[in-house]
């Protein structure tokens, strides 16, 4: 077995192990076990369980990263993909404290903690906004008269349906 095909066997199963049991009752032991094979082999691949659950949470919000991404890229006018960008994220994080409320919970601690792949996360969704609203100052669909404040502003207000701690 190749080293990518045991990553991804390893960050499958630790995104089971974190969905049914959650961070507190999941063990680098009981993983390793689930894949036949010794926890030293995880060690190998994620020097700490919190690098493992680290990656494991990066790897569930990929789908949702790429959709902002797309957003973001889209031809459209600056309002129209902010506004879907706000409801991408929301709808995300709302689907993801009702199906998989173990992973949310460590998504919000990772979040507020500011810490690992939360903290990577919250840095993209920031970005993208950040984007779509110079995007709309540049074309003048948004007038404000200092850039920066206006993106604080935007920030301050969407908060409540992009930060994960507010939506769940």
């Amino acid at each position: 077995m190749s080293a990518g095909a045991l990553e991804d066997r390893i960050l499958d199963e630790a995104l089971a192990h974190l969905r049914r049991y959650g961070a507190r009752r999941t063990t680098v032991l009981s993983i390793a076990q689930a894949l036949g094979v010794s926890h030293a082999a995880l060690y190998r691949y994620f020097p700490s369980k919190a690098e493992l659950f680290d990656a494991a949470m990066a790897r569930a919000l990929k789908p949702l990263e790429a959709d902002l991404r797309a957003i973001v890229d889209a031809p459209d006018p600056a309002a129209d993909k902010l506004e879907r960008l706000v409801h991408a994220v929301h709808r995300a994080y709302r689907g993801l404290s009702v199906d998989d409320p173990e992973l949310f919970e460590l998504l919000s601690r990772a979040a507020v903690e500011g810490r690992g792949a939360g903290r990577k996360h919250r840095a993209k969704v920031q970005a993208a906004v950040q984007r779509v609203v110079e995007e709309g100052i540049g074309s003048s669909a948004f007038a404000v008269a200092d850039a920066r404040r206006g993106v604080a502003f935007v920030f301050d207000a969407l908060h409540r349906f992009i930060h994960p701690v507010s939506v769940g």
